[in-house]
């Protein structure tokens, strides 16, 4: 029986508790909460997930305009609504399941995470070169993570621990699409896309919002590699993609990608198939319509990795005025588990280091813990005070610039998955869409994963995928039983090989 590390009994280790179905999670979700910050905590100091990672130094200028009204339509955030200057930015690009020294070769999801130094304090966007995501509730991200992580006896990666996970867990046949497809194995990261995965929220000074998704696209276009090309390259280097954003900038081809949002009315639109809010699912351009917004230009190499691109920390609870959270249930469960795993990663003061630290003034009644090492406090502040309110010379509250956003929300704290699941259709729809190589790719790729998984875990995935498309399904069913039931994985054939190839050498 699941017990938490108290002994309780888990009696729902799907779904995080909320108000309603679809409704913001509630502080009270105890197991999630333990789950995760264990979870934040299973590593140090390198990344529990995102470790392998490359970066650079830029800015970012707003447009300030959306089809040709005013940005601020839609949005106060300065950011945007500001188009006389240049903000600041700094973006990590990563891999996500693999070590710090990993190949950048590897089948997997890339981060794309941009920090912006606003005038109004930092705000970070981070997602993934994929715009959607394996699962919908945060109280499965532990898992999933363990599942494609390396065996914890063997401490070698089995395809079939993480399709024991995915084939109970239909929402993911979407990402298993793309991740098999070459959209898995981005040529580099100039030439890969950007997304915020999750819906936001845009507010006005009047305090309404809308919802919106973020997506950054590369004016270098975009490269994918075959699975044979990414072996290839493999063989000659496993640093490529981090050399090749270095040297271009280096020489001043310096990278850019526009950013585009979506805008959506906030609400449950029960005209779609699926939720809106649902991470797994896309929004389909030719129904939501993308509006150029921006353009983000990479031109400064880091002066030291560790100090950067190692010690540069996000969260995507990071948001600045006119910038707001939807209900995403794993956005949500996403805004606890970053900041916290940075204060274990880096350090309680992570936020002072110079990658960090907002370009603006910082006067905060936080202090103390490891290598606090603050020298400037607000100008007019009485030092002996490190609280609010104060009568003799504390930091007051900052005047509110707009109307505060007021969602209204009501309903049954639950556990429950969303009414609108639909976890095939664009699974098959993303199938039909590929270019034919690109989903030769997938049916290769894809079926040369799961020949080295048992029988039943086979035919999960088979009947899932079929019911995202038939041809799918059958292409699939088609391939493993030409491979047969099971076979000796790559990394069983290579250590056989490297036995039998290798060549005596005298002791010395």
């Amino acid at each position: 029986m699941l017990t938490n590390r108290q002994g309780h009994p888990v009696t729902n280790n799907q779904d995080v508790r909320t108000v309603g179905n679809r409704g913001p999670t509630t502080l009270d979700n105890y197991d999630f909460l333990e789950k995760v910050s264990h979870f934040d905590r299973e590593r140090t100091p390198e990344r529990v997930v995102h470790a392998r990672g490359a970066g650079a130094h830029g800015y970012f200028e707003s447009y300030g305009t959306v089809t040709g009204e005013p940005i601020s339509k839609y949005t106060r955030a300065k950011v945007f609504t500001n188009t006389d200057v240049q903000t600041p930015v700094f973006v990590r690009f990563s891999t996500v399941v693999h070590g710090g020294h990993s190949p950048e070769t590897l089948r997997d999801p890339r981060g794309f995470a941009v920090k912006f130094y606003t005038e109004d304090g930092n705000w970070d966007l981070v997602g993934n070169n994929l715009k959607i995501f394996f699962i919908r509730d945060p109280l499965k991200f532990p898992d999933m993570v363990h599942s494609f992580k390396p065996d914890p006896v063997t401490n070698v990666q089995d395809p079939e621990r993480m399709f024991d996970f995915l084939c109970q867990t239909p929402e993911s046949m979407h990402m298993v699409t793309f991740l098999f497809s070459p959209w898995g194995i981005p040529a580099n990261y100039r030439n890969m896309q950007g997304s915020g995965v999750h819906a936001y929220k845009w507010v006005n000074e009047e305090g309404k919002a809308v919802l919106v998704k973020y997506h950054w696209e590369p004016v270098q276009g975009i490269k994918n590699l075959s699975q044979k090309e990414a072996d290839q390259i493999q063989m000659t280097d496993f640093n490529h993609a981090t050399m090749d954003l270095y040297e271009a900038i280096e020489r001043g081809d310096y990278p850019e990608w526009e950013l585009y949002v979506q805008i959506m009315e906030d609400g449950e639109h029960p005209e779609l198939d699926f939720d809106p809010l649902d991470p797994t699912k896309l929004w389909y351009k030719e129904d939501i319509l993308w509006h150029k917004v921006g353009k983000m230009v990479l031109n400064k190499n880091p002066e030291n990795y560790f100090a950067e691109v190692e010690q540069v920390a996000f969260g995507t609870g990071v948001l600045v005025d006119g910038l707001d959270f939807s209900d995403d249930k794993l956005l949500q469960g996403r805004t606890f588990s970053y900041s916290d795993t940075q204060r274990y990663r880096v350090g309680s003061n992570y936020l002072q280091l110079p990658i960090n630290r907002p370009k603006k003034h910082v006067a905060s009644n936080q202090e103390a813990g490891q290598m606090d090492f603050r020298t400037e406090f607000g100008k007019h502040q009485n030092p002996h005070v490190n609280y609010e309110p104060s009568l003799i010379g504390g930091l007051k509250e900052a005047q509110n610039p707009g109307k505060e956003h007021e969602p209204y929300v009501e309903g049954n704290v639950k556990r429950e998955k969303i009414s609108r699941e639909n976890n095939f259709g664009q699974a098959g729809e993303t199938y039909r869409r590929l270019n034919d190589w690109e989903r030769d790719e997938l049916i290769s790729n894809l079926t040369g994963a799961l020949a080295t998984c048992r029988k039943e875990i086979q035919d999960r995935m088979v009947d899932m995928l079929t019911q995202c498309d038939k041809d799918y399904g059958k292409r699939i069913a088609e391939g493993l039983k030409k491979a047969g039931e099971q076979q000796d994985t790559k990394g069983e054939e290579a250590a056989h090989q490297a036995e039998q190839m290798g060549h005596p050498s005298d002791p010395y």
